[in-house]
Parts: structure tokens; sequence; C-alpha cells
């Protein structure tokens, strides 16, 4: 008696490859952190300190300008991977306030725009447009507070 092959036989052994393929391989490596996110974040701490400025006039005006770019820089961060749960993230803590918050002010910005345009030369067209926008603005506010 020979054994033919059934199409029974031939349709598990389809349906079982993909199978077998997924359960010997290793999932991929998740993907680097986003370098916009360390950008958001330091334009948050950036609001936080400026906040705490009352007796500068233009603080205010530095926050507000601070917050926006980590709405924008956040914004994209989140087109670009989307995030995994629809809960809002944690509130950011407010950093202890420095001896002299005008001149940590000072020095969040400097590093902001220097942090900003390093990440620049890496990013796509699209998204070094965003962060250069985010360079310069930075650059202007630390003009204002000078």
């Amino acid at each position: 008696m020979s054994e033919s092959v059934s199409r029974r036989r031939v349709l598990f052994a389809v349906a079982a490859a993909p199978l077998a393929v997924a359960c010997t391989t290793e999932p991929p490596p998740p993907p680097p952190p986003d370098p916009l996110s360390a950008l958001a974040a330091q334009a948050r701490a950036d609001a936080a300190l400026a906040k705490t400025l009352t007796a500068v006039p233009a603080a205010a005006e530095i926050a507000r300008a601070r917050e926006t770019h980590a709405t924008l820089l956040q914004a994209e961060v989140d087109r670009e991977r989307p995030p995994l749960s629809s809960t809002a993230p944690p509130a950011p803590t407010t950093p202890p306030t420095p001896p002299d918050p005008l001149a940590a002010l000072r020095t969040s910005l400097d590093e902001s725009v220097r942090d900003a345009s390093a990440a620049v030369t890496s990013l796509p067209a699209y998204r070094a447009g965003l962060v250069g926008s985010v360079a310069a603005g930075c650059a202007s506010l630390r003009e204002v507070l000078a």
C-alpha cells in the first residue's frame, strides 16, 4: 500500500510552518530612545524653572515658550512612536530650586541650544527643522536673559 500525501497533511504543514518560525526567532530589540524625548523633558524642566522666577519680567514668556517647545517635541515623539497605553504620562516632578535660579535657567537654555543643535545632524529633515527651530528659540530666549 503506497502512502500518498493528503490535502489535510499539506494544509497542516503550511499552517504550522509560520508558527514554527515564530517560536524559534528572537524578537527584535526595542528601538533606541527617541532623542526628541530628552529634548522635550529638558523643555519641561526649563519651563518649570522659569515659572519660579517671578521677579524676572521675561520669565513668564520664557516659560510659555519652553512649554510650547515641550508640547511640539512630545507630539513628534508620539507621532513617530505612538504610546503603548492611552493613559497620560505621569506629571513631572518639580526639581529643587537652585540657589541662583536665573543663572541656572541661563545655563539650562545654553545646554538646550547645544543639545538640540547636536541632535539636528542625526535627524531626518522633517524632524531636524523642528529641532533647529527649538535650538534657535532657546538661543533667543537666552539672549532675553542676558
